[in-house]
């Protein structure tokens, strides 16, 4: 299992940004991370385009879908999702690790018991201002 952004393990941080601009204020081989929305495709297709470590935030099954389908890397959801969200990747064999939103520790195990690939924690997501 994957952790991002617990005390006890060291990892790199992921990156919000905002716009293309705010990608250029992130350190070489950056994660940037964006909320899938109609509006970031300009920058998430840029970040692709570029190579670009990219994780994006989604809500629903269906911006699962498109998010992998956009070559992220990792794709960030909601606890309430997590399941359903892994069994989908695992079944269609996504590319990209799923990644649970995690507010407590004590959420790892039972996340960890059914299969996610990772958790992160909010302190994991550096704000980037363009």
């Amino acid at each position: 299992m994957l952790i991002y952004g617990h005390r006890f393990i060291q990892n790199d941080s992921f990156y919000h940004v905002t716009n293309i601009d705010a990608i250029s204020k992130t350190p070489p081989n950056s994660t940037i991370y964006l909320d899938f929305s109609e509006d970031n495709l300009e920058t998430i297709n840029h970040a692709t385009t570029n190579g670009i470590i990219l994780a994006l935030g989604i809500n629903d099954i269906t911006q699962l879908i498109y998010a992998s389908s956009l070559d992220a890397s990792f794709i960030v959801i909601p606890k309430e999702l997590a399941k359903t969200a892994q069994n989908i990747a695992n079944n269609y064999l996504f590319d990209a690790k799923i990644l649970v939103h995690v507010l407590d520790e004590n959420e790892i195990e039972e996340l960890a018991i059914i299969g996610v690939d990772g958790v992160i924690f909010s302190n994991a997501i550096i704000k980037i201002n363009s």
